[in-house]
């Protein structure tokens, strides 16, 4: 049976700023999907409707409607006649855990990480159109992002292209429906009559994807697009997270560290496409921004790192960084990593306790003081190494 072949159009609402009162708490990416031999009765329909709401020969906007509700009520009911389904990943900045989300370049990183996961997720064949006018800034960015990373091996028949809002009417129906979302969901933007939006865009609204939320691993199983992904290593590793979270308050210092340490890692699971490594600038990055005075890399290795490690909490680490396991993989490369320096460090500390006990013809023993170590080294299997 032949699949259906289907052409999306995506436009933003909002910005990078986390100035919640004045700049907006929201950022929203609307995309517009229908199937592609629909294209052009679709164009004809949005013209349509431009001539009947008085755009003329401008652009269908959501800012040209802005606070004029009843005009953007009577848009919307034309709007869902059209055969179209809309698809949307709307962020609350407000919960977005960790200061380093407020540096845009770590914010557009991590919303492309997570729009072209869950646009390619949930529609592995698709043509995907964004604008390219100068002034949208994300955009721009995310045509870059997908361009380094949009491979035919992981998402087969897939398309990424650029349209310019100015003579593409599917690109203004994209940007008008985002731009109605920011009504119904922004703080600043939210009245009376959000709910009337929203009950009027709801038959055409195929997902609205709301993050962050509180996690489930049904979720991130749901999500994950990852082959190496191993779901009881996954849901280990993801529970004694959990557990850790909720019994656990930032008393101190130390503590503070490990919790904003585990949300973020959470967060970035969730958001990217792969679960890769998050290297240690990465990471203070944002727990710095909390922080009176810097994190140091003995502190953090030996305070938040191992000390969660001793508690249980499955952490892979390597020269790339630290993850959450979700794989046999990533504990097989955090036990090599250990490998490589215990065993070695083991055999040096015996050859210096031999060497000694020849001298002293074995009066003096290095490892009287350290009983675990010596029965670790005086184990047979070692010794037989």
């Amino acid at each position: 049976m032949t699949s259906i072949s289907r052409t999306a159009f995506a436009d933003e609402f909002g910005n990078n700023s986390f100035k919640f009162d004045t700049q907006g708490s929201h950022f929203i990416v609307a995309t517009i999907i229908c199937q592609t031999d629909y294209l052009d009765t679709l164009k004809n329909e949005i013209n349509r409707i431009r001539k009947k709401h008085n755009f003329q020969t401008g652009e269908i906007k959501s800012s040209g409607v802005a606070k004029n509700h009843s005009r953007r009520k009577r848009i919307l009911q034309d709007i869902a006649k059209l055969n179209i389904s809309v698809y949307a990943v709307i962020v609350d900045k407000r919960k977005l855990k960790g200061n380093g989300f407020k540096y845009k370049k770590s914010f557009y990183k991590f919303l492309n990480n997570l729009l072209y996961k869950e646009l390619f997720r949930t529609y592995p064949k698709l043509d995907l159109y964004v604008d390219e006018h100068g002034g949208n800034d994300y955009m721009l960015e995310f045509k870059k992002y997908v361009q380094k990373h949009h491979t035919k091996t992981l998402f087969s028949g897939s398309e990424f292209n650029m349209l310019n809002s100015k003579t593409s009417e599917y690109i203004q129906l994209a940007d008008f429906v985002a731009g109605t979302l920011g009504y119904i969901f922004d703080k600043n933007k939210k009245s009376e009559h959000s709910n009337e939006f929203k009950k009027i865009l709801k038959p055409k609204i195929s997902s609205l994807n709301i993050f962050p939320s509180d996690l489930s691993f049904k979720e991130l199983q749901e999500t994950n697009i990852d082959e190496t992904f191993d779901v009881q290593i996954a849901q280990v590793s993801y529970l004694r997270i959990k557990d850790f979270l909720e019994k656990e308050i930032g008393t101190d210092q130390q503590k503070i560290d490990q919790i904003n340490f585990l949300k973020l890692m959470i967060l970035l699971l969730r958001a990217y496409d792969r679960n890769r490594y998050i290297t240690s600038n990465e990471i203070f990055k944002h727990l710095n921004q909390n922080r009176k005075s810097k994190l140091k890399k003995e502190y953090f290795s030996s305070k938040v790192i191992g000390s969660l490690r001793d508690k249980g909490i499955l952490i892979a680490s390597g020269r790339k960084g630290y993850k959450i396991p979700t794989s046999l993989k990533d504990i097989e490369s955090f036990i090599k990593h250990g490998n490589k320096i215990i065993m070695p460090m083991l055999n040096r500390i015996s050859v210096a306790r031999d060497t000694i006990k020849l001298a002293t013809i074995n009066n003096v023993d290095l490892l009287e003081k350290f009983e675990e170590l010596k029965k670790i080294i005086d184990n047979e299997n070692f010794n037989d190494k």
